[in-house]
């Protein structure tokens, strides 16, 4: 499939305006917040795992700040900005997208008030305005699920926060899909029906009194017998977690590493910020 990353970030994405339509809790450690606004009819979702990066704003402000325009230089601009009064930017999966009602649900982990996008979930009533960063075409590069074409069966390992794109992706494959999913989750309040026409078989790991980021979905896949087919491989999670069960999957099971992709949505210890400041001295270096 082409994808649309020659195109300046300008002209892949757009801030929406949006404002909270609606919000709920989801089992045990999710807080469903639907996003509403004209804007939204804009949205160009391409559905699986779309990421979007959401600004909120700081307790006391009506409306999150952010750079008037956006160019390939948004996010200068934006660390440019005291870091008091800048919108706190948080990157998320999309849960589900309804163009017709220009509407999108995003799932936030519960962490209470030990984060800004936590407390700020914990709190959203309706009306509460924020600004979405998202994709105006379709085919972005902030979809990262791409199946080859010659793929027999379909590997997803998620945690809690990798749950939103994993039903995502599972809403979107098609029928007589073969898929082999683990999922773990804090509680088994948190297991629920993830809709798809996929023929999915689904395993749950309840992690309960063991810390996140752990090696049970290490354990669990190491464990488990694999088709031997073509296999296409998506894992997302914690960055420690992801990365050794990308290293099991190419080095013990012989996966084409070309046919695993993997992302660390989150890392022990570090927090967006942390992460985000890593990469761009990276970029620099």
């Amino acid at each position: 499939m082409s994808t649309s990353t020659v195109e300046p970030v300008a002209l892949q994405y757009r801030f929406f305006a949006a404002h909270v339509v609606r919000a709920r809790r989801v089992g045990a450690s999710l807080v469903r917040v639907t996003l509403g606004g004209a804007e939204l009819a804009g949205f160009a979702g391409g559905g699986r795992d779309q990421s979007v990066s959401l600004f909120l704003p700081h307790p006391g402000q009506d409306a999150p700040v952010v750079p008037i325009e956006l160019s390939d230089d948004w996010f200068g601009a934006w660390r440019a900005l005291p870091p008091d009064i800048r919108a706190v930017m948080r990157s998320y999966t999309i849960r589900e997208h309804r163009p017709a009602a220009a509407e999108v649900d995003i799932d936030f982990v519960s962490h209470g008030d030990t984060g800004p996008a936590s407390r700020w979930a914990g709190q959203a009533g309706l009306g509460d305005r924020l600004l979405l960063l998202g994709p105006a075409v379709r085919d972005n590069r902030s979809v990262c699920f791409r199946p080859p074409d010659d793929t027999d069966v379909v590997l997803l390992a998620a945690d809690e926060t990798a749950l939103p794109a994993a039903a995502g992706i599972l809403a979107w494959l098609p029928a007589g899909t073969r898929v082999r999913a683990w999922i773990e989750v804090p509680a088994a309040a948190d297991i629920g029906e993830l809709p798809t026409a996929a023929d999915a078989e689904i395993r749950w790991i309840v992690r309960g009194s063991t810390p996140p980021g752990s090696d049970l979905l290490v354990t669990a896949i190491r464990s488990a017998r694999l088709p031997a087919d073509t296999p296409y491989a998506w894992i997302a999670g914690e960055s420690g977690a992801v990365r050794a069960l990308r290293r099991h999957l190419v080095g013990e099971r012989g996966i084409d590493r070309r046919r695993v992709t993997f992302a660390g949505y989150w890392r022990r210890g570090a927090s967006e910020e942390d992460l985000r400041a890593e990469a761009l001295v990276g970029a620099t270096a």
